[in-house]
């Protein structure tokens, strides 16, 4: 086996890159929910590490990366030749020794399988019990993500017919953001929404989040090249370029439309430009990078309303950036596509293409996205009906973390150590005066 070193060392760096981004997803999470429930948002990403990885390493590389063999059912679902990934040992990515080992392949499709699942929980902040969580990780992750994921970059029926998704539009954004909808469909609205205010607790953990995200977000879209090269290069620079364009023209509408710019705002349009990005990032010029994130960030910024509109209750705002957003980075591939030397026919139609792409990039959203939100709420209304999926109303209105984790995120009896008196239930806090000292 003889492997490209340099190849290798990227795409380590990169997985290492796109494994962070699930942390700075709970960091962006948690700072976005009610104090009370930080920490069960933030469980909510880190158990998706524990879950994913196990089916993933069981089944879930084979079931997206390998070929069955029966052409009809190969469309939908790979084969079951790397279950465990020991076929994957001592083996490597190309026959030509331009690859990297099988297994750093495999490492870097897992975080993207990881954060997926992740990213659903957002709808479904502050109400979820989290053993139902965690079955639903496991169960979404092999029966949802699994065979998208196969359709669009395994041999699947997408694959086939030409569609074009770079670092995952599709396969991520849409597929986490119909899933979001559908499992907030499932569990219905919090206790006092629309009542009681439900601001972030904590908007300097979302800014913290948000960054993280935005660095690890140079591994996600770069290292989906699977090479270091222009297309990575230009891959690496249009997710800059969308992701600032598309931060300022979220507060630019914050500020024509409610009179401030805010610091969730610009954190929101980040990723709302992110997402757009992350299917076209190396397919298209640096100056469409800039429309994109322009059209994203400003639509998003109004798409996080539908909820209200709808009366769902998508706590976080999933449904409005990462499905709007998703939908908007691959259909924009119909009309701005132009690299890796695809064929005139696959090109946008701004570069002379025809409308045979534009239908393929409109097909995949809506067979993503509809088989995604069926299922999802099939698995939901299952675990629902069974175990139950939403935790008691006097757990939720005392605080989800104290309830289900027994912490708090804030735990603040410490600041009353060293003769300091603790607060009195009748009053504020007295500090005793310092004792006088015998020379």
């Amino acid at each position: 086996m003889k492997i490209d070193s340099g190849t290798t060392a990227w795409m380590l760096a990169a997985t290492a890159l796109v494994l962070l981004m699930t942390p700075g997803l709970a960091f962006f999470y948690g700072g976005m929910t009610r104090a009370k429930s930080v920490l069960n948002m933030m469980m909510m990403s880190f158990v998706s590490i524990i879950t994913v990885t196990i089916a993933w390493v069981l089944y879930g590389h084979s079931l997206t990366f390998t070929d069955n063999g029966m052409s009809w059912l190969n469309n939908f679902v790979g084969g079951l030749d790397a279950l465990g990934l020991q076929s994957l040992v001592d083996t490597a990515t190309k026959d030509d020794g331009t690859g990297m080992p099988s297994l750093v392949f495999s490492a870097f499709q897992l975080t993207f399988a990881i954060i997926t699942v992740a990213l659903i929980s957002g709808a479904i902040a502050d109400r979820a019990k989290f053993g139902a969580w965690v079955l639903f990780s496991f169960v979404w992750a092999s029966i949802v993500y699994f065979p998208i994921a196969h359709w669009v970059w395994g041999t699947g029926w997408l694959n086939t017919l030409g569609i074009e998704d770079f670092a995952g539009g599709t396969v991520v954004h849409i597929n986490a953001g119909a899933a979001a909808l559908a499992l907030a469909l499932v569990l219905g609205k919090r206790q006092g929404w629309r009542k009681e205010p439900m601001r972030p607790h904590n908007l300097t953990l979302v800014l913290l989040g948000v960054g993280l995200l935005w660095f690890g977000w140079f591994g996600f879209n770069a290292g989906s090249e699977l090479a270091v090269d222009g297309t990575a290069g230009l891959a690496f620079m249009n997710t800059q370029i969308a992701t600032a364009v598309a931060a300022g023209a979220w507060i630019v509408v914050e500020k024509l439309r409610d009179g401030h710019a805010t610091s969730l705002g610009v954190a929101s349009g980040a990723v709302a430009g992110l997402v757009a990005i992350t299917p076209a990032c190396g397919f298209i010029d640096p100056w469409a990078a800039m429309l994109l994130g322009l059209i994203a960030g400003a639509v998003c910024a109004y798409a996080v309303g539908l909820k209200y509109k709808f009366n769902f209750d998508d706590s976080l705002d999933v449904v409005g950036v990462h499905l709007v957003g998703g939908v908007i980075g691959a259909v924009s591939l119909g009309f701005l596509a132009v690299y890796p030397f695809l064929d005139q026919q696959n090109k946008g139609l701004f570069y002379g293409g025809g409308l045979t792409q534009l239908g393929l990039q409109v097909l995949g959203p809506i067979a993503v996205g509809g088989y995604s939100f069926v299922i999802t709420w099939v698995i939901g209304k299952i675990i629902d009906k069974t175990m139950g999926f939403r935790i008691p109303v006097e757990d939720e209105v005392a605080g989800i973390d104290v309830t289900s984790h027994a912490e708090t995120g804030y735990d603040l009896g410490t600041v009353y150590a060293s003769g300091v008196a603790s607060p009195s239930p009748n009053g504020p806090a007295v500090t005793p005066a310092p004792k006088k000292v015998e020379a």
